[in-house]
């Protein structure tokens, strides 16, 4: 598998594993917010609505007082608010009051009055001067058919005389929740969608600039000395840090590889005068003219000096290479050059040759042409 498919699958799998926790956990925690706000301003309203029933509950005409018409002419409102874009068309508390023992003795639906309530978590709580709460689910499997009831004691002095809950249902609220969990969850998927593109944009540009380091250490020992070295990819960071570690070692490999050609081409240079002296030797073995014996004597000297300075010459790259590897020598490479006469050249070449051709009964000559610069060999 390669590199950049490696990177985008653990990418895409760390992303999905963040936003499924992520997600999940705003969405779980949605619920329980709205119904923390809904419960705490319920808790205000019953703490009011205790204070304004507490003269005709002590005076014993709770369900026939002003408190109680007050209350009906609210149920009877017609309403229509809109909070942040969505519509209330509804008023949706459902408020009744117990005497001390728990008996209710007004309720604004009409549908507990005169019964015992002392057993409800909301009234029993509060009349022993706890804080009464409760949620009462009217279908048992179905958390949205859950209603929120908050009492609030009744007093007259310091004694509690009563109770008042205020009731609400949460599917009043359940469209917010709704709203609230569906721009969770798009703002949740936008999140994943850009962060999965940024996710293959680095990959692209990491496998990109690694693919680049590739192509340029592929390159070693490729390019020609006369072109030089290849040139660097420009990477930030820690890529920029192997980059550089590949040209300092692409460097020391070309430049080595330069070095050991042209020992390798004096080693081949040194064939020559040795195969000239042992000619010239064989032939001063043999009976010859003093003049020939003092000519391949020459030839001897010649090309015994010519192996000195081939041999000097070996020295000098031996230099060189360790100037190279101690980063003094740039690339390796000889920096200066010489201009050399070709007639001097190709004189030499057959001066050092001939030995070897009269041994072969091979005669060798040149003849030039200076006007032209060219010459031809014989």
């Amino acid at each position: 598998m390669r590199l950049g498919i490696r990177l985008l699958f653990a990418f895409f799998v760390l992303n999905g594993i963040l936003a499924f926790f992520v997600l999940r956990v705003f969405s779980a925690e949605i619920k329980p917010s709205v119904r923390e706000v809904m419960e705490d301003m319920m808790v205000d309203t019953a703490n009011i609505l205790a204070e304004l029933a507490s003269e005709d509950l002590a005076a014993g005409k709770i369900s026939d007082g002003n408190f109680a018409a007050q209350v009906r002419r609210y149920g009877g409102r017609s309403i229509d608010a809109q909070i942040w874009g969505l519509s209330k068309q509804s008023l949706d508390f459902r408020i009744y009051v117990t005497d001390a023992q728990g008996v209710v003795m007004f309720d604004s639906d009409n549908v507990a009055q005169g019964q015992d309530y002392s057993r409800w978590r909301d009234v029993a709580r509060t009349l022993r001067g706890e804080y009464g709460a409760r949620a009462t689910r009217e279908v048992y499997t179905d958390d949205k058919t859950s209603v929120l009831y908050v009492a609030a004691p009744v007093l007259q002095g310091d004694n509690i005389i009563g109770v008042l809950t205020v009731a609400k249902p949460i599917s009043t609220v359940q469209v917010f929740i709704d709203r609230a969990e569906r721009k969770v969850l798009q703002s949740g998927l936008l999140l994943l969608a850009l962060s999965a593109a940024v996710g293959v944009i680095v990959t692209l540009w990491t496998v990109w600039n690694i693919r680049r380091l590739r192509r340029y250490a592929q390159q070693v020992g490729e390019s020609a000395p006369q072109t030089g070295i290849a040139h660097m990819p420009q990477v930030p960071g820690e890529l920029g840090d192997l980059a550089r570690a590949m040209q300092a070692m692409r460097e020391r490999l070309e430049g080595r590889d330069y070095l050991e050609n042209h020992v390798r081409a004096l080693t081949h240079e040194l064939k020559s005068p040795v195969a000239a002296i042992r000619a010239s030797g064989e032939l001063l073995e043999s009976d010859l003219p003093y003049t020939d014996q003092q000519r391949f004597a020459g030839q001897v000297v010649a090309q015994s000096e010519r192996l000195q300075r081939l041999v000097e010459q070996m020295l000098e790259l031996s230099k060189l290479e360790q100037r190279a590897l101690s980063g003094k020598l740039a690339g390796g490479r000889l920096q200066q050059l010489a201009v050399c006469s070709l007639k001097d050249t190709v004189s030499q070449v057959i001066a050092q040759h001939r030995p070897q051709a009269t041994i072969k009964n091979i005669a060798l000559g040149a003849h030039f042409m200076p006007a032209s610069g060219q010459f031809g060999l014989k």
